[in-house]
C-alpha cells in the first residue's frame, strides 16, 4: 500500500503545471488565462466516453484550422441528413464557384453532378477543396448561409474558440478554432452519428481508373487508427485530429502546428501510445474533461516561416504534399493502395496495414445500385440515371451563389493550400 500511495505521489508531481492553473482558473471563475505557448504546437488527447482530459498542451491556443475544417462541414451535412432537409442521395451540383476552389480539388466540370454520399467519401479521403463548396451551397444555398450554420453548431457545441467563414479552410484571418474545440467536434460526431462513423474509416477511394488514399496516414500505419482529417496550409503548419481504438477504449488525438506530414502523425502515435499503455493509477490521477480547459487569450501563431518559408525541403510541400497526384495512383495493376505514404518504421508506426483493405467506389451522377455500378465500370459506359432527388438551388438571374470569402492581405501570406 505505501508503495502504491509513493508511485501515486509521484504522478501528481509529475502533472504538467499548466494542469494546475487550468484548474486554479476554473475554480475562481476565470473566463481566459493569458499564458504564452512554450512550444509552437499544440497537443491534446480526450477519451470519448467521459471526455476526460488524459494530455494537452496548448489545448485552448487559438489556430487556424485549415482542412480539419472539413469536420464541422461533415456535422452540418450530416445534422441536414438527420433533419430530412436533404438525403444522402440528394444530388448537388458543381457550381463555377466550387471550381475555382484551389489548388486540391476533384477537378469536376460546371454543371457535373454529385450525392451527398459521393461527396462526403471524397471530402473525408482527398479532401478536395471544391467538394467543401459544392456540399456548401447544396446544404444552404451558398458558403456564407452554411458558415452561418457551422458558427451555430459551434456554438451549440460549446466550441468558444471557433470562428467559421468557408467550408473548406483555404486561409482567412478570421478562421479560428483550437484543439480543444477540435477534439469536441469529433466527439461530437461519433457520439451524434454513429451509423455513419464509416466515413473516416475509409482507406482510399476509386473514381473511375483513380486511387485516392486517405490524407490521414495513420489508417495506413498505427494499429487501431480509425479517422479522422487532416489539414494544411502555411499559417497553421500542419494539422490533425485523430481517433485510435483498442481494447474497447476510444481516443482522439489533436495534433496542431507540425511541421511535416509525418511528425503530426508520429505525435499523434505517441500520444495514442501512451494512453494505451496499462497503468493501474492512471484512473486516480486528477483531470478535466475537455469542455472544462479555460481558453488562452491570445492570437494564432503564423507558422508559414517555420513551414514554408525559405526552407527548401518544405518547398514541395505547397504544391503536393498531400492530395493531388501526390496522393493518387492508378487502379490499374495496383496491388497495394497503402503502398505510397509511407513512413519511417519504428516502433509505433509502420506501412501496409490498410494494403488488404479494396478501395471504396465514387462515382458522379445519380446514385448506382451495385450491379449497374459495376457493370458500368466494366464497359466504361455510365450506368443508368435515376429520378434526380435535388440540386444546387439557382438564381435567377444566373449568376454564381456565392463566393468564398477573399483572404486578406496578411491571410495571403499563410499560402493557399489546404489539406
Amino acid at each position: 500500500m505505501g508503495c502504491l500511495l509513493l508511485r501515486f505521489l509521484q504522478k501528481l508531481i509529475e502533472v504538467a503545471p499548466s494542469a494546475f492553473v487550468l484548474m486554479a482558473s476554473a475554480g475562481l471563475g476565470l473566463a481566459t488565462t493569458n499564458v504564452a505557448p512554450a512550444r509552437a504546437d499544440a497537443l491534446l488527447l480526450v477519451d470519448v466516453d467521459s471526455g476526460k482530459v488524459m494530455h494537452e498542451r496548448n489545448a485552448t491556443r487559438p489556430w487556424h484550422p485549415a482542412s480539419v475544417t472539413k469536420l464541422m462541414t461533415t456535422y452540418v451535412t450530416l445534422k441536414a441528413v438527420r433533419d430530412h432537409r436533404i438525403e444522402l442521395d440528394s444530388l448537388f451540383t458543381v457550381s463555377a464557384n466550387a471550381v475555382a476552389q484551389n489548388p486540391y480539388k476533384m477537378g469536376f466540370k460546371v454543371g457535373t453532378e454529385v450525392t451527398v454520399d459521393n461527396a462526403l467519401k471524397m471530402l473525408l479521403v482527398h479532401s478536395p477543396n471544391d467538394i467543401a463548396v459544392v456540399l456548401a451551397e447544396g446544404v444552404s444555398g451558398s458558403i456564407e448561409k452554411f458558415s452561418e450554420e457551422m458558427n451555430a453548431e459551434a456554438r451549440h457545441l460549446g466550441m468558444t474558440q471557433t470562428n467559421w467563414v468557408n467550408p473548406n479552410g483555404l486561409p482567412a484571418d478570421e478562421q479560428i478554432t483550437s484543439a480543444r474545440d477540435l477534439a469536441i467536434l469529433a466527439r461530437a460526431l461519433i457520439r451524434e452519428f454513429p451509423e455513419y462513423d464509416y466515413y473516416w474509416h475509409i482507406a482510399s477511394i476509386r473514381l473511375g481508373r483513380r486511387i485516392y488514399r486517405n490524407t490521414n496516414r495513420l489508417i495506413d500505419a498505427y494499429a487501431g487508427a480509425d479517422g479522422m482529417k487532416t489539414g494544411f496550409i502555411c499559417a497553421s503548419g500542419f494539422n490533425l485530429v485523430a481517433t485510435a481504438t483498442r481494447g474497447g477504449k476510444r481516443l482522439i488525438a489533436v495534433v496542431l502546428g507540425a511541421k511535416s506530414s509525418t511528425s503530426r502523425a508520429v505525435k499523434a502515435a505517441e500520444l495514442f501510445e501512451h494512453a494505451f499503455g496499462t497503468d493501474p493509477l492512471s484512473s486516480m490521477m486528477p483531470s478535466l474533461t475537455v469542455d472544462a480547459l479555460e481558453p488562452v487569450d491570445a492570437a494564432p501563431p503564423d507558422m508559414y516561416d517555420d513551414v514554408c518559408g525559405n526552407n527548401r525541403r518544405h518547398r514541395r510541400t505547397k504544391d503536393a504534399e498531400e492530395g493531388g497526384e501526390a496522393g493518387t495512383t492508378s487502379a490499374l495493376g495496383m496491388k497495394n493502395p497503402g503502398d505510397r505514404h509511407v513512413l519511417p518504421r519504428s516502433g509505433l508506426l509502420t506501412s501496409g496495414l490498410a494494403a488488404g483493405i479494396p478501395p471504396v467506389e465514387v462515382y458522379t451522377g445519380p446514385v448506382r445500385d451495385d450491379a449497374a455500378s459495376e457493370a458500368s465500370i466494366a464497359s466504361g459506359t455510365p450506368a443508368p440515371k435515376k429520378k434526380r432527388l435535388a440540386t444546387t438551388p439557382k438564381p435567377r438571374d444566373g449568376r454564381q451563389l456565392s463566393t468564398i470569402r477573399r483572404p486578406s492581405r496578411a491571410s495571403r501570406s499563410f499560402g493557399a493550400y489546404d489539406k
